[in-house]
């Protein structure tokens, strides 16, 4: 206990002494100098790249839909036309990932009639629909497939829809061009300041992006004509910003 009593006691004098000191010592006629943080030299320019490319994928929508007074038959009839749709694009070549079925819907119609005078309501027949969306691979393919899915028993078929890939790596093979391309607008900056361009201190990417795709052309007519079919292009783009040091 007396040893920590005795430190103590040391700590408070010589704080004591120091605090007594600082009122006698002239520390207005001391020069202390000037210190500042000095302020890093850098430009920030954003840099792109762009391609164009052939569209990689054509969408097709196919639907089915049936009404009959019993809702059971009017499922069991859309099932089977679903099926058969399925079966058929599959042996096309389209793997199971590119089939998804959507949209179904099962309702009963309401039937407007009168008694009496009065205008009344009552159920009447089941109506069910269902839709088979297709992602084709092969665009140049999609004539094809439009005349099969024309020849399916389908009531109603949509497409294609021409796209890019969204998983496709076009737009990664892009990103040394648009470093490339920031390091030319940033070397202008740096000369039109007087100062050289130093090294990348930092860069991030920004959002890949797809154009519009060219509109599909069609020759000829429909109902197993051989309808041609011109998947056109789209862009593709890499942005990236970049900051370079000054020199």
């Amino acid at each position: 206990m007396k040893p920590f009593l005795f430190s103590f006691l040391g700590f408070l004098l010589a704080a004591l002494i120091l605090a007594g000191l600082s009122f006698f010592l002239p520390w207005s006629g001391v020069d202390w100098g000037s210190f500042a943080l000095k302020p890093a030299r850098t430009v920030t320019v954003v840099g792109e790249a762009k391609s164009k490319l052939k569209s990689e994928i054509a969408s097709f929508s196919a639907g089915v839909n049936a009404i009959n007074d019993s809702k059971e038959k009017a499922v069991a009839e859309v099932n089977s036309k679903v099926n058969a749709i399925i079966e058929s694009v599959k042996s096309f070549g389209i793997k199971s990932e590119d089939i998804k079925t959507q949209n179904l819907n099962i309702y009963q119609n309401q039937e407007t009639y009168y008694e009496e005078g009065r205008q009344k309501q009552r159920p009447g027949q089941w109506s069910v629909s269902n839709s088979v969306e297709i992602k084709l691979r092969d665009v140049d393919r999609a004539s094809a497939l439009a005349d099969l899915l024309a020849k399916s028993g389908a009531n109603n078929v949509y497409g294609p829809n021409f796209a890019l890939d969204e998983d496709s790596t076009a737009a990664d093979a892009l990103f040394t061009e648009a470093v490339d391309n920031a390091r030319t607008k940033a070397a202008n900056v740096a000369k039109a300041a007087g100062k050289k361009l130093g090294n990348i201190l930092s860069v991030t990417e920004g959002v890949s992006a797809t154009g519009p795709i060219t509109l599909l052309r069609m020759e000829g007519g429909g109902g197993g004509g051989g309808a041609g079919l011109e998947p056109g292009t789209g862009t593709v783009s890499k942005s990236v910003t970049v900051i370079f040091e000054l020199r």
